[in-house]
């Protein structure tokens, strides 16, 4: 924690702030992109995608779920979607999931999740449609068919939100899905066919 805290306190003087590029942010944000993945600490979107500050907004939880439209009571993830659409204006989701996911393992080995009652009733948003997927996926520690199924699934949930159907059958909106590979840094994107592939650089 030292390390980061002299690094929070020293950004100021890393950064020239005085640069157009910053005092711009003061005057608004206008992402080109909600970028929606998961907590892990190992998947950093801005690094993945050379972000620079104001051009992806993220939503980021357990799994890179996105909750059935009309859940019952706040969500954070439906307000997240909502703003984003309708403020931000945003043209462009993407949803990306990633290898090694803890998320996808816990529903993969049906870990006993009593003791961590949040994030059991998290998972089970995505276990009823992963279902297929966890019963035929191999046992690949890095496992690509259930986090690439859970993308497919999560990118299924959103289509479901009124400000996504509505923008998607208006030409304003475009919906992606990745798949990202912790230890090689490989990007997976998924095409018209259902298939990840890896693109040249």
């Amino acid at each position: 924690m030292k390390a980061l805290l002299d690094r929070a306190r020293s950004f100021k003087r890393r950064v020239d702030f005085e640069n157009r590029e910053y005092r711009k942010l003061a005057e608004g944000q206008y992402p080109e992109a909600l970028f929606i993945a998961c907590s892990d600490s190992r998947v950093i979107p801005a690094l993945i995608t050379g972000a620079r500050p104001g051009e992806i907004f993220e939503l980021r939880n357990a799994g890179n779920i996105v909750p059935p439209y009309g859940s019952p009571g706040a969500s954070g993830e439906a307000a997240t979607i909502e703003y984003a659409l309708e403020v931000l204006g945003v043209q462009d989701i993407v949803v990306c999931g990633h290898s090694h996911c803890g998320a996808m393992g816990a529903l993969k080995s049906g870990d006993d999740l009593t003791a961590l009652p949040g994030v059991d009733a998290w998972l089970q948003l995505a276990r009823p449609e992963l279902a297929p997927v966890l019963d035929a996926a191999s046992d690949d520690p890095s496992l690509p068919d259930v986090a690439q199924g859970n993308v497919v699934n999560q990118l299924a949930v959103l289509r479901t939100y009124p400000v996504v159907r509505q923008r998607l059958d208006g030409g304003r909106l475009r919906l992606h899905g990745w798949y990202y590979e912790v230890d090689t840094g490989r990007l997976h994107e998924l095409e018209d066919d259902g298939r990840f592939r890896v693109h040249a650089g």
